[in-house]
């Protein structure tokens, strides 16, 4: 567990290194990233490097007892370089090239690119690769952001077509993959195939997938080109990159198979306004986040990520992207930064230091205000750097892990055939899962959020969102693992080519769960069904209600299923076959959490009912408690001699730390 920091020498005077390497370890840094945005910097001139300036950066980094984390600038292309090479340049789906003058404007397929990348990686990489203050390396920064993941140059069109060709080797087996007899829109040929974008109306949607799926390839192609040249050049140091939260438009599995950090940018508050939650939960949350968002992006990188991941930019006050900007809660800054150690964070790294005058992000606060002052994130970095010391004297183990017995598979690739196919305008995959994964963690269970293809053993509860497509071998891998197994709607409903299966939903997954949907609905934001449980004993004439979406699941098939709730025109809404329970629906989130909650018990778990506001986390020997709320929350059942951080009031915004027996 540490700090760290984002720094931007070239943004200041000289003059004023040295003292804030001095102020960043007297406040309890440790490691500082740098050099991101910094190409026209280090290469001013075409083939002219000015290196003297991020010597003595790093110099007086390293001086200071600072661990330095080097980054490749190539997020940020100078200019000369795109007007040497314009193809470097994007092509949005207006067929327009996304010009320069912010960041991010390069195309992941582009030649040219792809060479002055290499170009610069390797000379960033001798430099500095066995620097005594470089601990560690991030390439590029925040892959896709700004929509640059899927670009329709010529460039990328072209590579596409070899990727068709590497995928389905011959074009009759494309044509069939595809379905192209539909509409006439067979082809001879691979090279007749163009970007599926600019048509009359919907472009076919195998085509779309399959140009998601080559995109997404395209960003872990550019990553591991660069991940081996730092490799070859800084052996031993390791390599992270940092993603975004929340963001699906690429497989950031396939990415993060060749680093060895998965990191991620974490703003609470920004992501709560630019996200799907409705104004009242905005409202409710505004300066808090939502007490799920945070944990649930450390769950999905910690899954990932080799060695225990970080935080590479945490939020430390007001950000300037969103289109409401509040300031957070006292206290919350600390809160965040306890909450990722207590997900298994290695290193939580603030941005930045100092507040910009200047540019794009001049009201995005930093530890520090423009004057050089410290703000409130700094004051609250000072304190979580204070308490670093105790959790680690009573935890034993730096490193120590978290040890779930619940499991959320997540698909990226969900994600871009629900875009595609949403059959409801509302059909969101990335909302689904993480309802699905709120409801888990109010009734206090620790989750890891895992691949469809990861090994699935050792897990008591085993929960499913809508997972159009299953791999191959999933079913018996779920039948295997000896958990209680919950499936959202949708599940199985496609093949790879985007096809029905011939057998109809759940396809693969029938061989474990008889049954069969046979129609679908989708419903309207202001339409619900009313749902009402088969248990006597729970049903309440308040039971819950579904919303979005209903499998309609035959009749016959249904008669060998436990039918444990029904829509109120008497179709299945949730079966159980054995270890399987399957949703036809999106449920209502008390019902949700009364449905995983009953599912948890019949596999053994313990649960709690935390509410809305308090979450709780284990790692290693101590238990974390978070309290979102407003109100103060008692704990109970805890020696008072056993708390290493608060005690058995937990105040809002407040954080507590104790030893697990």
């Amino acid at each position: 567990m540490r700090l760290g920091v984002c720094y931007y020498p070239e943004h200041w005077p000289e003059s004023m290194w040295e003292d804030d390497a001095r102020r960043m370890k007297a406040l309890g840094i440790d490691q500082v990233r740098i050099a991101e945005f910094a190409w026209s910097r280090i290469e001013p001139t075409p083939g002219e490097y000015d290196w003297g300036w991020l010597d003595r950066a790093i110099d007086v980094l390293g001086a200071a007892g600072l661990k330095v984390v080097m980054c490749t600038p190539t997020a940020t292309p100078p200019k000369w370089l795109i007007d040497r090479h314009p193809d470097i340049l994007p092509i949005g789906a207006d067929g327009r090239p996304r010009a320069f003058g912010s960041r991010r404007h390069y195309d992941f397929s582009s030649p040219s690119y792809f060479a002055a990348s290499q170009r610069i990686c390797t000379a960033v990489a001798e430099r500095y690769g066995k620097h005594p203050a470089v601990a560690y390396w991030q390439t590029d920064n925040e892959f896709g952001c700004h929509h640059t993941v899927v670009s329709y140059s010529p460039a990328a069109v072209g590579r596409f077509r070899e990727w068709l060709k590497a995928r389905y080797h011959t074009i009759d087996a494309l044509n069939r993959a595809w379905g192209t007899v539909f509409w006439s829109m067979e082809y001879r040929s691979f090279d007749e195939i163009d970007a599926p974008v600019a048509t009359v109306t919907e472009a076919h949607p195998s085509h779309r997938l399959d140009y998601r799926r080559f995109a997404s390839d395209e960003v872990a192609r550019y990553n591991r080109m660069q991940v081996e040249i730092i490799r070859a050049h800084s052996p031993g140091r390791p390599v992270a990159h940092n993603f975004m939260q929340l963001f699906t438009e690429f497989d950031h599995y396939k990415v993060a198979a060749d680093l060895d950090i998965a990191t991620w940018d974490s703003y609470p508050l920004g992501a709560l306004e630019e996200q799907w939650f409705a104004p009242e939960v905005k409202a409710r949350w505004l300066r808090s986040g939502h007490p799920d968002f945070a944990s649930f992006n450390h769950d999905v990188y910690r899954g990932m990520s080799k060695l225990p991941f970080w935080v590479m930019e945490q939020q430390p006050g007001p950000v300037n992207w969103a289109l409401w900007n509040p300031a957070p809660l006292p206290g919350m800054v600390r809160l965040w930064s306890w909450e990722a150690f207590a997900h298994g964070a290695g290193c939580v790294s603030y941005f930045r230091w100092r507040q910009a005058p200047f540019a794009q992000e001049q009201m995005h606060a930093g530890l520090n205000t423009p004057d050089n002052r410290l703000d409130v994130g700094g004051t609250e970095a000072a304190q979580v750097a204070g308490e670093i010391h105790a959790v680690l004297a009573a935890n034993g183990d730096a490193n120590a892990s978290i040890r779930s017995k619940v499991a959320l598979v997540y698909d990226y690739e969900a994600k871009w055939l629900f875009e595609i196919h949403p059959q409801g305008a509302d059909f969101h995959y990335p909302r689904f899962a993480f309802e699905y994964y709120s409801a888990l963690r109010a009734l206090g269970l620790d989750v890891d959020i895992v691949p469809a293809d990861a090994p699935l053993d050792g897990y008591s509860m085993i929960v499913v969102p809508p997972l159009p497509v299953v791999p191959a071998g999933f079913a018996q891998r779920l039948a295997d693992s000896g958990a209680q197994i919950v499936l959202g709607p949708r599940t199985g409903s496609k093949t790879g080519d985007l096809q029905i299966p011939a057998n109809l939903p759940p396809g693969a997954l029938a061989a474990v769960l008889p049954l069969r949907v046979w129609r679908v609905e989708s419903m309207r934001p202001n339409v619900t069904e009313t749902v009402r449980l088969a248990d006597s004993a729970e049903a309440n004439g308040d039971d819950g209600f579904a919303r979005h979406w209903r499998d309609f699941i035959d009749s016959d098939a249904a008669d060998s299923l436990d039918v444990r709730a029904r829509f109120a025109d008497g179709h299945p809404a949730y079966v159980r076959s054995g270890a399987f329970h399957y949703f036809a629906s999106l449920f209502d989130d008390s019902l949700t959490v009364r449905l995983f909650e009953r599912i948890a018990r019949e596999a053994g778990l313990v649960t709690m009912s935390l509410g809305d506001s308090v979450r709780v986390s284990r790692r290693g020997a101590l238990t974390y408690v978070f309290n979102y709320g407003d109100h103060a929350h008692t704990l109970s059942g805890v020696a008072g001699e056993a708390f290493v951080i608060g005690s058995h009031t937990v105040e809002p915004q407040g954080v507590a730390v104790y030893r697990t027996r």
